[in-house]
């Protein structure tokens, strides 16, 4: 197995720059007068289903530049769990919405890397899982495109019922 020796300090470019996407994604703003922080990722969840896919693809550049960094396979599965179930539980109507405000899969990820470079032991390289990582990434996508199709057909026939 090979193993990622490079160390990433706070202030590392990459680092810095997975803080802001992950603070302009998950907590930007915040409800005068309340302690509730939100950001783009809930904003453009609210656009139905095309507003999760973007979120979902959005994530996935984030994974791109951890896993430069040498992110471990299981680090990075964890990860993709995060992104995974806020976009597969941000199709649906309301509920969905609603942890998109709440869950902050990207903050979360950034703050799992940060914990994982923090020790400073020798990390093993994700390099061998790249593949399998990504056709994880594009299964869960497909998925996602599958259960709005399911869901949309639903709703259609919900609808023509009524009529």
């Amino acid at each position: 197995m090979e193993y990622q020796n490079e160390q990433i300090p706070p202030t590392h470019p990459d680092l810095v720059r997975l803080e802001v996407i992950a603070s302009w994604l998950d907590n930007r703003f915040r409800i005068p007068g309340t302690n509730i922080r939100f950001g783009l990722d809930g904003i453009i969840g609210l656009v139905p289903y095309a507003g999760d896919m973007a979120g979902f693809v959005i994530s996935g550049f984030l994974l791109r530049i951890m896993l430069r960094h040498g992110a471990g396979p299981l680090l990075m599965l964890r990860m993709m769990g995060n992104f995974a179930f806020d976009a597969v539980i941000g199709i649906v109507p309301v509920a969905g919405d609603l942890l998109d405000f709440g869950f902050k899969a990207n903050r979360r990820n950034v703050d799992l890397l940060k914990k994982y470079y923090a020790d400073g032991k020798r990390r093993p390289s994700a390099k061998s899982s790249i593949a399998l990582l990504g056709m994880l990434f594009f299964a869960v996508f497909i998925a996602m495109i599958w259960g709005i199709w399911k869901l949309a057909a639903l709703l259609m026939a919900w609808v023509w019922g009524w009529f």
